[in-house]
């Protein structure tokens, strides 16, 4: 892993980090995020249950948003163009956060859509698990998983193979390791 790629991942950890519930910013006002937990006061409010984490894979983010939210949300028909939102807001705010901390800008290109997993707790309330995965653009020379494996034997070991390799059986059977009583 080369250095830059190191930099950059520990500056997307950082950015993560600085997200926390309850963190504030350098002038001691809340960080806002645009999250569900930002809405109302946190005291004679009932507040939502939200969170968001980050990981880095290959030359991918992925940036997976849990909160619990009532059933009859879910079927009022606007859950995926609240979640595509709340991603990008999410990454917006990583960007900021990354540019603050680094100095450097963080390019992000999505590589899908928000993939949603949805389970009831009860007759009235559900979880929703969402990721969405993003191309990290400054990472250059590192294996993508997602594409195709391509034939990378080593020069020898072909050789060794095309000789015949475990195929072929001995000639005796003193070298089957079958011993003669």
């Amino acid at each position: 892993m080369s250095q830059v790629i190191l930099d950059v991942v520990r500056g997307i950890a950082q950015a993560a980090a600085n997200s926390y519930d309850g963190a504030h910013d350098e002038n001691g006002d809340p960080v806002e995020i645009g999250l569900k937990r930002e809405k109302g006061h946190p005291v004679h409010d009932s507040r939502h249950m939200d969170g968001f984490k980050v990981r880095v894979d290959g030359n991918h983010m992925i940036v997976t948003y849990q909160y619990d939210l009532q059933l009859k949300d879910v079927y009022g028909g606007k859950l995926e163009t609240e979640l595509e939102q709340t991603m990008e807001d999410i990454t917006r705010h990583l960007k900021k956060e990354y540019k603050k901390i680094t100095g450097n800008t963080l390019s992000l290109s999505s590589a899908g859509e928000v993939d949603a997993h949805v389970q009831k707790i009860s007759n009235v309330r559900v979880t929703c698990t969402a990721n969405k995965t993003y191309k990290v653009n400054s990472f250059e020379n590192v294996v993508d998983k997602l594409e195709p494996s391509s034939d990378k034997l080593d020069k020898n070991f072909k050789n060794f193979l095309e000789q015949g390799g475990w195929g072929n059986k001995p000639k005796n059977k003193d070298q089957q390791g079958q011993h003669k009583s």
